[in-house]
């Protein structure tokens, strides 16, 4: 009876032993066959470290293959702490190398970390200076290349390109605007180190960095640059505060050169005051149009077949009286019995205001928005204003006739030029 029961026991004992056994076979097979991906992420992530390598920003070009906005190579100092073995020796030789305090330095060297970027002041390093920091040849400390932007003709199209931060990341203009097309992917150089991150002979793995997107614009680089040198002469020989120019192609409403003063120098960009950066004042600036706004209430009248512009007269006597106010002519006196294409040339505002009467209100302000006015262009650019225009329902015969000569109503250069 009692060998009986001890052999039971040993039957027990040999079937939950074989049990564990196939359950532990089949744990190794799960992590074997479908967590092996996972596992081997996590084990590489312990023994293996990266040095970043800096993609190049995508150039920026005129229509006709111009370079506006370009990259130079430069190298940034890194760090890998633990494989530094004499901290102190290393932090004031690269103190001396770089101009900085021994303090300053050791915080970088004595950090706690896997990798650390020297930043600022190791950043984009001349090549004499990293020339100095390689023929040291110091134990965890590296150089990896970085690219720095550039622009070939300096403030040219300054507030259309616009800059980029420390980092090659887009914060106005089209550098902002692309910034997901022009910035690359970072590469990187794989090394292997211990638990303790000393680096193991083991062979490195280069990734490529990919490079960003190169982006054309419409700008015609040589009418950018006469732009440019008239305003430069514009604000010396006049000294205004501000100065704008856009120069448009009739046919396509294609941009070929936009500009304005003040501006800046991309490289140097905190050197300059945010509202020098921002204002872009093609885009941005409003201002009241005036008879350049003419040609709205014209091409409203004409396209509603309400004028004839050969044919039909208009007595001008320099002023026209319009509920409690009276609007005059330039002219004084007036321009007398003229054509409506007279009206036109000689830019008569009593003319305007029997135009903005025969349409009326809502068909006036309806070819106004259909012009796109009060409301932004679309251009591709940050910071573009709406203008202003009055709402439909406070349009009295006052502001129906101001609105048909371009007075009480805003708009920027750029809403006016498309």
């Amino acid at each position: 009876m009692n060998e009986k029961k001890v052999d039971n026991k040993i039957k027990i004992f040999v079937i939950i032993v074989f049990f564990v056994f196939i359950v532990v076979i089949l744990k190794v097979f799960y992590i074997q066959v479908f967590e092996y991906d996972k596992l081997n992420d996590l084990a590489s992530d312990l023994w293996s470290r990266n040095l970043p390598i800096e993609a190049d920003r995508g150039k920026i070009y005129d229509r006709n293959s111009v370079v506006l906005a370009d990259n130079v190579t430069t190298t940034s100092l890194v760090l890998i702490p633990s494989q530094i073995k004499n901290k102190k020796e290393t932090t004031k030789k690269l103190a001396d190398i770089l101009n900085v305090s021994y303090d300053t330095m050791r915080e970088h060297v004595y950090k706690n970390t896997s990798i650390e970027r020297v930043h600022p002041f190791g950043r984009r390093l001349d090549y004499s200076v990293a020339e100095k920091i390689e023929k040291l040849n110091l134990d965890g400390v590296y150089l990896v290349r970085e690219s720095k932007r550039s622009y070939p003709y300096g403030t040219e199209l300054s507030h259309t390109l616009g800059f980029v931060g420390i980092d090659n990341q887009g914060l106005s203009g089209i550098e902002l605007q692309y910034d997901d097309y022009l910035t690359g992917e970072y590469g990187a150089i794989k090394y292997f180190s211990d638990a303790k991150g000393n680096k193991l002979d083991l062979s490195q793995v280069y990734e490529a960095p990919q490079n960003g997107v190169n982006v054309t614009l419409t700008i015609n680089h040589e009418i950018q640059a006469s732009v440019e040198r008239e305003l430069d002469n514009v604000m010396t020989k006049y000294e205004p505060e501000t100065a704008l120019a856009i120069a448009m192609d009739p046919n396509t409403g294609e941009v070929l050169a936009i500009s304005s003063r003040p501006n800046f120098d991309a490289i140097n960009y905190q050197d300059y005051t945010q509202e020098a950066l921002n204002r872009n004042l093609p885009i941005w600036a409003t201002y009241e149009p005036g008879s350049t706004f003419k040609i709205i209430t014209l091409s409203a009248a004409l396209n509603e077949g309400l004028v004839d512009l050969d044919n039909e007269t208009f007595y001008d006597s320099g002023s026209v009286q319009v509920a409690n106010a009276r609007i005059k002519c330039w002219k004084a006196g007036g321009h007398g019995a003229q054509t409506f294409l007279q009206v036109v040339e000689n830019s008569c505002n009593p003319g305007f205001v029997e135009l903005g009467n025969r349409l009326g209100k809502e068909k006036l302000f309806e070819y106004i928005d259909k012009f796109g006015f009060g409301k932004k262009t679309g251009i591709d650019l940050n910071g573009e204003a709406t203008g202003i225009i009055f709402d439909l329902e406070d349009v009295g015969p006052v502001e129906l006739a101001t609105t048909a000569f371009g007075q009480g109503v805003s708009v920027t250069p750029i809403h006016l030029g498309v």
